[in-house]
């Protein structure tokens, strides 16, 4: 799949919660809340124009149990995809608009998500360094999995000090 890298769009907040009122109609109380997360939700952000979305879940076992129904929707089912608990079902085909990543409630994966969104949300400056890079790296690489690949070691370490900055403020965070 081509990289498809976008200035930020106000759209992109509508979208989630667009998605989400959805998603509530066929999974009901199984999920406890939604979070957009990813580069789509920070303000100012360049992104692949595809909503990340968090659905917390009480129990991952039985999100299973709605693959057959998310399909006949159009859902692709990705299920775990790389990340032990997660499931995950992407919307759109070639031309994804959504990922939809469900964790249960106590995934430790749920806190890193959100930390680094607003670890992002809170640091202009670094969210414009992340866009820069990802600019580069769109122009060095067509495809999204060598485009993924290479900025993994970048993200790392931003997520590095994402979590050293929630571990300083960690008392006046909730």
């Amino acid at each position: 799949m081509k990289v498809r890298l976008t200035e930020f769009n106000q759209n992109w907040a509508q979208m989630f919660k667009t998605e989400a009122q959805f998603l509530k109609t066929i999974f009901g109380d199984e999920i406890i809340r939604f979070e957009h997360f990813g580069s789509t939700s920070v303000c100012g952000m360049k992104a692949k124009p595809v909503i990340d979305m968090m659905c917390i879940a009480k129990n991952i076992e039985k999100v299973d149990k709605f693959n057959a129904k998310m399909s006949n929707l159009g859902y692709d089912i990705a299920g775990e995809w790389g990340i032990t608990g997660r499931r995950l079902f992407r919307k759109g085909g070639e031309n994804r608009t959504h990922h939809i990543h469900f964790y249960q409630f106590d995934n430790p994966e749920i806190e890193r998500h959100l930390i680094f969104r607003d670890y992002l949300r809170s640091h202009p400056e670094e969210a414009t360094k992340y866009s820069i890079f990802k600019e580069e790296l769109a122009k060095r690489f067509d495809n999204i999995n060598e485009y993924s690949l290479a900025k993994k070691t970048f993200v790392k370490e931003m997520e590095k000090q994402a979590l050293h900055w929630f571990a300083e403020n960690q008392k006046n965070y909730f």
